[in-house]
This record gives C-alpha cells, structure tokens and sequence, in this order.
C-alpha cells in the first residue's frame, strides 16, 4: 500500500508499528549496539523504545518517515541514559576486569571490533552520535540534524572532528598490536 493509499485508507496501530517494525528494527539494534558497545542492552533499549512508541502512538503516530525519524531519536537519547548509568557504575567498581589476550584469528577480529567500539565509545557525546548515526546507518546530514536537534553546521563539524579522532585513536592502536 502506498502513502496515498494509506490516506485514503488509515492504517491500524497494529500494522502500522508492525511495517516500521520489519524495516527499522535491525538499524536500531545496530545503532544503539554502536552508541552502547553492547548488543544485548541495545537490543533492550530498542525493545523498550517499541514498547514506549505503542503506547504513544496515538500522539506520536503519521507519517512513516516522521515516526522513523522518532525511533532514532529516542533510541539515541535512550542509550544517553543507559550510558550515564553505566558511567555510574565503573566509577563505583570495586576490581578493574582484566583484559585477555589474543590466541587465534577469531579473537583478534574480536579485538579488533573492541577497538573501533571502544574507540568509537571515547569520543565525545555528539560526536560519537554523529559518526555513528552518519557512518554507521549512512543518514545524511539533514536526517542526522533532525535526529539530534542541531545543525547541519554541527552535524559537519562533528563528524569531521569525530572521524579525525578514529583516525588517530585506531592507528595508536595498530601500532600497540605490533
């Protein structure tokens, strides 16, 4: 059905969620997952952004694109608060977890993905939305400023300035492996 259809022939709440459901669910799985470093809280906090937009659809719903765009913004502020809590707990560790080292292939790659997550986890806030939200689900600048609520100015500035940091955190890091 079509955008016009369906003005012609309103979509239920059910199906509605169920079409956005099908097409945006792994996107945001894989962004909180990149915000959080976490596959499975990311998968949590995207559950729970589901849950939270069926109970407002009936202020939130209309168009697909706008609810889209929702999704991604509250997925984003979600993981934020995910993020403060867990800033609340390392500070409050009693151990450091030890680190283990590379025995074969398949954890090198594993610790090769750590690093660019790890990476990724120390820039800044915003730029660690922005290079995610850009790089990773390949918005452009105008979504990713709606998505934030800032500029398409800072969306640039941050971006280039995030993707700078990668570049020096990551080859710090090639060089420590060698």
């Amino acid at each position: 059905m079509t955008t016009s259809d369906e003005a012609r022939h309103p979509v239920d709440a059910d199906t509605a969620l169920e079409r956005l459901h099908d097409a945006h669910h792994r996107g945001l799985v894989r962004l909180g997952t990149l915000l959080l470093g976490d596959p499975g809280r990311a998968e949590e906090v995207v559950q729970d952004t589901w849950v939270e937009l069926y109970r407002r659809w009936d202020r939130v719903g209309g168009r697909v694109d706008d609810v889209a765009a929702y999704l991604r913004q509250a997925v984003v502020n979600r993981c934020r608060s995910v993020g403060r809590h867990r800033g609340v707990v390392v500070r409050h560790r009693a151990e450091p977890t030890p680190d283990a080292g590379p025995a074969d292939e398949a954890v090198l790659a594993e610790v090769r993905r750590d690093a660019v997550l790890a990476a990724v986890a120390r820039l800044p806030r915003r730029q660690r939305e922005v290079v995610v939200l850009r790089y990773y689900l390949d918005l452009s600048e105008r979504e990713i400023a709606r998505t934030l609520g800032i500029s398409q100015g800072a969306v640039k500035s941050h971006a280039s300035r995030g993707s700078a940091a990668l570049r020096a955190r990551l080859s710090e890091h090639l060089e420590e492996l060698r």
